[in-house]
């Protein structure tokens, strides 16, 4: 399939590229009121968290145009005992074996995720070594849900994949629920913190939900539904998790204040 070929198969259908390019127009316009919320920031810590979250709505636009030009989409034929083994789908009036693959979206979580983790981490006032745990894990939960999405040689080997993509969430999830908000509490940004942590935990559930239900996993979900799925969800796992943490940031820059992913203050000092 040639990039122009996806790319007038996503404008031919309504609801996928409605998914899309809402998502590229919601992106920019956070970008460039995010950019203007923070302009007047001059301490490092709340600084770098800023730019963690500008970093978000930037990777969308980035990754979402990707998609709606078809760079970032393939056809990919489903393994035997897949629901979609037998699927085509009609592209520049040919049918094609295979099942629309929108993987580019691994791509955007692989950098916007991170980057959601580092400004939450900074938030919670947690340590250099804590920081690089969720997000390395973190990376490695998306490069395996990549891997699931693409492989194509076995079925059970999808769900292994899928599996191996859980459990490193699973390590995501136990730093940010047992982890950090003690950091956050000796910080002093617990009820912020505790807000942003269960906002990020309850919609991060819903993408391997969504992808269990959609085309990839058990093809419940078409395409399009799925599409949106995913785009609902990151409105408001990106966008609204960045404004709230950015409304907090800049009207409390003191409460963030720091050398950039230094030790906590509440650390007791080394002895000489």
């Amino acid at each position: 399939m040639t990039q122009t070929e996806l790319f007038e198969y996503v404008l031919g259908d309504p609801l996928l590229a409605s998914s899309l390019y809402v998502n590229i127009a919601l992106a920019g316009l956070a970008l460039v009121f995010f950019v203007f919320m923070a302009k007047d920031l001059q301490d490092p810590r709340a600084k770098l968290i800023a730019v963690s979250v500008l970093l978000v709505p930037t990777v969308s636009v980035a990754s979402y145009t990707g998609l709606a030009s078809g760079l970032t989409i393939g056809v990919l034929e489903m393994p035997a005992g897949h629901a979609a083994e037998n699927a085509s789908v009609m592209i520049g009036g040919e049918p094609v074996d295979g099942v629309i693959s929108l993987w580019g979206r691994y791509l955007t979580w692989a950098l916007s995720t991170p980057a959601i983790l580092l400004a939450l981490g900074l938030l919670a006032g947690s340590d250099s070594t804590s920081i690089f745990t969720a997000i390395t894990f973190d990376i490695a939960m998306c490069i395996t849900g990549l891997a699931a999405a693409l492989t194509t040689s076995s079925h059970i080997l999808r769900w292994f994949w899928y599996f191996i993509s859980c459990a490193c969430f699973a390590v995501v999830i136990y730093v940010l629920l047992a982890k950090w908000p003690a950091d956050a509490a000796a910080a002093g940004t617990a009820s912020v913190f505790n807000t942003l942590k269960l906002l990020t935990v309850v919609l991060w559930l819903g993408y391997p939900i969504v992808w269990a239900l959609g085309v990839e996993g058990i093809a419940v979900l078409p395409v399009g539904i799925t599409s949106w799925a995913y785009s609902l969800l990151d409105v408001v796992a990106k966008y609204v998790f960045a404004f709230l943490l950015l409304r907090y940031v800049t009207s409390n820059e003191s409460a963030v204040s720091g050398d950039v992913l230094d030790v906590p203050s509440s650390a007791a000092p080394a002895d000489d």
